[in-house]
């Protein structure tokens, strides 16, 4: 899995050295606060209106949770135990049984391209296996843009966004939701030679000393992200914001890149991504 990841983040780096200066200096490697500070749960955005996909969406979920497969997958990809099933980007044709499936990377262990072009992560097996109990074929579409992913579901009839997609009442305003599959949240990545937060216990701790920030320090985070909105602050979110400057990228592999050249002091990310990007970037600086 660090040999594929690597590969990913060697694209950020080569970007980010040429657009930040000090690539040519030592880094300082990165490290994961490991202190949960908020509780989400990822879904599935399906077409508005479309409650055939939404029921088999559901249907197939709570198949592979009981027999085990929904396991499986979280073990190959956090594990790294089992074969990983990779799938290839597809054309739509309005002429056939299509399964549009919207995502949007890197986001390992979610969803990430591997060395041989193909796509991997927990929710691209899930599409490939959705497809297949579907009987439809699998056509997947990259959209660089996470901020606005779910917007690009409706412009097919049966579409749907696996992009590690946290479940919002603003979002369920322009898709339809699935059941929830997985509990995630944001967490902290530093340098690793800042002791800022070391001796932080609980949420608490972490969210005190970034409200003592001014516009002197920089958050990084991938727009569009739970992320952002917890560094900018959002009222039905309940979350009051900081001080500090916002830093929006990309992709969560660039704000990390930027962390590592000193453009920013910190970067924000959820959970599960955040663990494979300060391994890969630690293993390439």
């Amino acid at each position: 899995m660090k040999k594929i990841i690597v590969a990913i983040l060697s694209v950020a780096m080569a970007f980010s050295c040429f657009a930040f200066a000090g690539c040519n200096q030592e880094a300082d490697a990165l490290k994961l606060i490991n202190i949960k500070l908020t509780d989400e749960q990822y879904a599935y955005g399906v077409t508005k209106g479309n409650s055939d996909l939404l029921a088999g969406v559901n249907d197939y979920l709570a198949k592979i949770k009981e027999n085990g497969t929904f396991d499986e997958i979280l073990a190959k990809y956090f594990e790294n135990e089992g074969t990983k099933v990779g799938s290839s980007l597809g054309t739509y044709d309005a002429s056939k049984n299509q399964l549009v499936v919207i995502t949007n990377t890197p986001f390992e262990p979610f969803e990430y391209v591997g060395t041989d072009g193909k796509y991997y992560g927990v929710d691209m097996e899930i599409a490939n296996g959705l497809a297949a109990e579907l009987d439809m074929e699998l056509c997947i579409i990259e959209h660089v843009n996470f901020d606005t992913i779910c917007e690009q579901v409706n412009k097919y009839p049966n579409a749907i966004v696996m992009a590690g997609l946290t479940y919002s009442e603003e979002r369920a305003e322009i898709v339809d939701f699935s059941d929830t599959y997985y509990e995630a949240s944001q967490m902290l990545i530093v340098k690793g030679s800042d002791t800022t937060f070391d001796d932080c216990t609980t949420s608490e701790d972490v969210i005190e000393i970034l409200s003592g920030f001014n516009s002197s320090v920089s958050i990084g985070f991938q727009n569009g992200t739970t992320g952002q909105l917890f560094v900018e602050g959002d009222e039905s979110w309940g979350f009051t914001g900081f001080d500090a400057t916002p830093a929006g990228y990309n992709t969560a592999a660039l704000a990390a890149q930027a962390l590592v050249n000193g453009s920013i002091q910190y970067v924000i990310v959820d959970a599960a991504p955040a663990q494979a990007i300060v391994a890969a970037m630690n293993e390439l600086n």
